[in-house]
């Protein structure tokens, strides 16, 4: 960043001539994310409305186009990290967010479960075990009152308030449960978002190692219940759906992400938010 370029152009930015704006926000515009910086300092010691609402336009976009690129990175890359995911989610809207904080919060998580786990307990016993600690002493729980809000949807927020919606507390619970070595996936089913607990000991011959080898069902949005076969069976039938291989077996980081993208859409699109609705819309075809 040359900042006596960017400075330059700045003072610019309240010419009264549109040719001029024009020319100086495309320049600005293809400056890196870091360059909100000296856009910011330039808000703060400005009194002038217009030019506040120029610069807050150019920063929007700067950092939209920013958390795209560094989302199109992770989808590229296959996905591997779904906490960072959901964390550049949050990025979307709070451009200011800092990884390592966020993490921490969720490692503070981790190490209270960890401390209560050992290595005799049978698989459903550690379950119990995450259960207790996540919503008996960290008191995460389904956000009922505000169901459909986006804020649900972003893991700062869930983790912040302990509250949030199907898929954001699966979130949370895999992740978790993946950093102790537990193999807890999320399931992609429709209209309700679960975990599945896999039996590793099975080899099965198939392109995706985690196929058929589910032990049990988790349903962290009512306080990690277990769920067996035929209960998910039943949902689905109770919801008219199809019986469809992938509701019953782990589905991969960019699905889940995807559906987290997919709520937020609505979830604009109820506040009649179309601008929000466009900009996640943006995201959700970095996944096509």
């Amino acid at each position: 960043m040359d900042k006596s370029k960017v400075h330059a152009l700045i003072t610019l930015l309240d010419d009264p001539s549109e040719v001029v704006f024009n020319s100086v926000e495309e320049e600005l515009l293809k400056e890196e994310v870091e360059v909100v910086i000296e856009l910011e300092k330039a808000w703060e010691e400005s009194r002038d409305d217009n030019f506040q609402r120029r610069l807050e336009n150019i920063i929007h976009t700067l950092q939209l186009k920013d958390v795209k690129s560094l989302m199109a990175k992770w989808v590229n890359e296959g996905g591997k990290d779904l906490f960072y995911g959901s964390f550049l989610v949050a990025k979307y809207q709070y451009p200011d967010l800092n990884f390592e904080d966020l993490n921490n919060k969720i490692n503070v998580l981790r190490r209270d479960i960890w401390l209560e786990l050992n290595d005799h307990l049978t698989s459903l016993e550690k379950v119990r075990i995450i259960n207790h600690v996540m919503f008996d002493m960290h008191q995460y729980v389904r956000n009922s009152s505000n169901f459909f809000a986006p804020q649900n949807s972003y893991i700062s927020e869930v983790v912040d308030s302990k509250k949030g919606n199907p898929i954001s507390l699966s979130i949370i619970y895999s992740v978790v449960a993946q950093r102790l070595g537990l193999p807890i996936y999320g399931v992609n089913l429709p209209k309700n978002f679960i975990l599945c607990y896999i039996d590793e000991n099975i080899n099965l011959k198939s392109s995706d190692p985690h196929a058929d080898n589910v032990m049990f069902y988790i349903n962290p949005v009512n306080k990690g219940a277990i769920l067996g076969r035929k209960e998910i069976e039943y949902f689905i039938k109770q919801q008219k759906l199809n019986n469809i291989h992938s509701y019953f077996n782990p589905c991969s980081n960019l699905d889940i992400i995807k559906r987290v993208l997919y709520n937020l859409s609505y979830a604009y699109e109820n506040q009649g938010n179309e601008l929000k609705k466009d900009e996640i819309k943006v995201l959700l075809n970095l996944f096509e």
